[in-house]
Parts: C-alpha cells; structure tokens; sequence
C-alpha cells in the first residue's frame, strides 16, 4: 500500500513510477472490457440481419447476456482465487484468454457457435476487472483512491468509443466479424508488457510467506518493507487468503461485520450495470427506432462514452475530498434524470447532451462505487470484495439487455426502454445510504500493514 511508501506516509498522495506502471497496464485492460461491451451493441443491426441466422431482437439481447454470465463467473470465482493464487497471473491470464476467445467469435457460422464463443470470452473478461482493481488500488495512495479509479475505469468508455468509431468505420466495409478480430489486439499488446513489467501483490506475497520476492519487489519500487524478518522465513501469521481471524475471504464477506454494507454493494453494482449494459447494448437500435439513421445512433453511443471518459475524471477529484458516498448519490440520480430527457422529444443536441451525462452518471457510479468498495474492505480481501461486487453486478448486466429487447420486441414506445433504465437509478441512490461506516474507521491507523486486516485512510462520508 503506498500509504508506506517513501514520500508518502505524510498522508499526501504520491504517483511513483510503480503507481503509474500498474495504471497504464491495468487500464489498458480495462479498454478491453469497454471494447467488449460496446463492441456487441455496434454489431447487433448487422447480426439481426446475417443471412441464415435468423436472429429476433430478444434472441439477440438473449446471447448478450451469455457474454455477462461468463463475467459473473469469472468474476466471482477467478476474482476470490486471486487473493489465494497471485494478482499478477491472474489478470495477465485472464486477459490472454479474453482476448483470444474474442477473435474466435469472428469464425462463428451460428447464433449457437457464437454465443458459446462470448460466453467463454466473458469468463476470462470477468476475471481482469477484479483483479486490475484490486492491483491498481494496492499501488496507489488512499487519498487519490477516487481519481485512481476513475483514471483505470475511464478505460472502459475509451473502449466503447474505439467501438463505435471501428464500428462506424470497420462494418460497412468489412463486416461485423472484423469487429471481432480487433479483439485480438490485447493478446499483443498488452500481455508482453505485462509480463515483463507488471509487479505482484506485495500484500500477496506476504501472505503466501514469499518474503524474499516480496522485499525484492518492494526494493525495486521504493516501497517500504516493514516487519519482513532478515532471514527471509515467513513467521506466524495468518493463512493465505483469510483474514486474520481465521475466516476466508468470501465468508468475511459475509460476516456480522460486513453484511449489511455487502448486499449493499452487491445490489447497487447489479443496478449500475443494468443502466450501463442497457445503454450500450440496445442505445443505437432504440435511437434508430426513434427515426435516426444508423450513423447518427451510433453517433449517441460515442457521445455516452465520451461524457463518462470526461466527467468521471473531473468529478473524481470533488470524491477524493467529499467522500465516496455524496458522489455516489449524485451520480446515480443523474444517470436517472438524463435517461428520463431521452424520452422525451428534444432538439438532438440536447439529446446528444443528456446522453454525455448518461455516461457521466452510470459510468462515474460504477467507478467511485469500485473505489468505495476497495477502501471499505481490508486489503487482503480486496480482490474478493471486487470480484463478488462484479460479479453480482453482471446480473444487472445479464436481465438489461434480453430485458429491453423484449420491450423492442414486443412493439412498445422506445420510450419505455428508457423509464426501465431510469428506476435502478433512484433505488440506488436510496441503498448507498444506508451502507454504515467501516468497522475499521472508528480507530483508523496511520500506517497500516499490508499483512493484517488494515484497510486505507478512511475518507470522508
């Protein structure tokens, strides 16, 4: 944790070389994700009309939600064997196996075939987020948590935005598979350098009694190392992946401790995910149902991602000195209030405007929730809370888009996609409320250690 780190244990957020290695790496990842989601919403025209499948709207929202049952896999089993087998391999073979299974959905040749494909691509997608979090929140410091996670996370709508224009580009001229193919581009150029350069967990390695490995990585880095006995023999602590009462993670998740504020958690990341997978799922085909052409409703998809790249960033420093939960409720009843102006009848550069704060509130609720969650729980369960916050949160993924093509399908007003995308707003608004303070803020520490229970700086409420 860089609160022990040279520079910064007088409590001001530093960005060493390591902090700003593990963003660059770890965001890149995250551009995957965004890619991913985006990627499906551009294609879904295309598929509803490829020759022999015969696809219906709500079979396509139908094979949308397999890719997020892979993520809820994923999500939920790689990220908590994370915190017992290492973050580093986690996420660079995690990301590996997304990247390669991506471009293997190009060679599909039937709804089936291609739908298996997104689900297997979706169990590796699901294992990066988890773990790039938890890794990136390791290596920064407390008091710039917020505009950490906002700086990885605008990853995700930079992603959408490299969608939309390939999308915008790419398919009239190469068709739909090509879209797929540029999924390959991870595999290339993000897992070399990750293995060259990504640093482990040092909290991990602590954990698992590798004391040599974690001095040297802590040397390397210029992160203070205490407590580490000279002749590198791991001395008593707890057992890797248990806190130090003896619990594993997901049963600490689950303690009288934590879960009131986890069911929380893991219901507010179901209801973002459904406005962010409603939006860039099924946003270009409502649109061109509402009687814009196709470069247009894909213009509205870049729109909502840009917003989000751009306003998260700007309000991630008002999060680093509020607090975590006033943003949140801001954010969320944003997403709200902008999804009900889509309804409504606007000149389109108003439309063009509410779709930006769209992105601003679901995409900047998701980020400083994550950011919320990593600092809540103590560290060497991080990468479990993260993972389970995900995880759960796919399920929001998973209902919105069969959910709003059966609205499609079923001929309603396009109008009503959106007042379904606006209630989990205001719900979580009411539910980040009632998460209580962290068992740890009421004696935080100065400096805590990376191999016990402690947790960050508390912040603001």
């Amino acid at each position: 944790m860089l609160e022990n780190s040279h520079g910064g244990s007088r409590g001001n957020a530093t960005w060493p070389p390591v902090t700003l290695l593990v963003l660059a790496i770890c965001g890149v990842a995250i551009v995957a994700d965004g890619y991913d989601v985006v990627i499906y919403g551009a294609v879904i025209p295309s598929l509803l009309h490829e020759h022999g499948w015969a696809l219906t709207p709500a079979g396509a929202g139908l094979i949308g939600s397999f890719a997020l049952i892979g993520m809820l896999i994923g999500a939920t089993t790689l990220g908590t064997l994370t915190d017992t087998l290492g973050r580093r391999r986690m996420l660079i073979a995690c990301l590996a196996w997304f990247s390669v299974m991506t471009g293997l959905c190009a060679m599909a040749t039937s709804p089936e075939m291609f739908g298996l494909l997104r689900f297997l691509s979706g169990v590796g997608l699901g294992g990066v987020l988890p773990t790039a979090s938890a890794l990136s929140g390791e290596y920064s410091h407390p008091k710039a948590r917020n505009l950490v996670f906002a700086i990885i996370f605008s990853g995700f709508p930079v992603g959408g935005i490299i969608a939309a224009l390939a999308g915008m580009f790419v398919i009239p001229r190469f068709g739909w598979q090509a879209m797929f193919l540029l999924g390959l581009l991870p595999l290339v150029l993000v897992v070399p350098p990750a293995l060259k350069f990504l640093p482990e967990s040092i909290a991990f390695l602590r954990a698992k009694g590798r004391y040599a490995e974690a001095e040297k990585t802590a040397r390397r880095w210029n992160i203070a190392f205490e407590d580490a006995p000279a002749d590198g023999q791991s001395p008593p602590s707890t057992p890797a992946g248990t806190d130090p009462n003896g619990m594993s993670p997901v049963k600490a998740l689950l303690s009288r401790h934590y879960i009131v504020a986890t069911l929380c958690f893991l219901a507010m990341s179901c209801l973002c995910l459904f406005m962010i997978y409603g939006y860039n799922t099924w946003l270009p085909e409502i649109m061109r149902r509402a009687g814009y052409s196709s470069g247009s409703a894909l213009g509205f998809l870049l729109m909502f991602n840009l917003g989000a790249v751009v306003g998260q960033l700007l309000i991630s420093l008002a999060a680093d000195r509020v607090g975590s939960k006033p943003v949140i409720v801001t954010t969320y009843l944003l997403a709200g209030t902008a999804v009900v102006l889509l309804s409504l009848r606007l000149p389109t550069a108003v439309l063009y405007a509410a779709v930006a704060l769209g992105g601003v509130g679901a995409m900047g609720t998701q980020t400083f929730l994550l950011a919320h969650v990593s600092k809540y729980y103590p560290v060497r369960m991080g990468a479990t809370a993260l993972g389970w916050t995900l995880g759960f949160g796919r399920i929001g993924s998973m209902l919105a888009p069969p959910l709003l093509g059966l609205i499609i399908g079923a001929g309603l007003a396009y109008q009503w996609n959106f007042y379904a995308l606006a209630i989990p707003g205001v719900i979580g608004a009411v539910l980040i409320g009632l998460v209580p303070r962290a068992p740890g803020d009421a004696a935080p520490l100065e400096h805590p250690s990376t191999d016990g229970p402690a947790r960050s700086l508390p912040e603001p409420t």
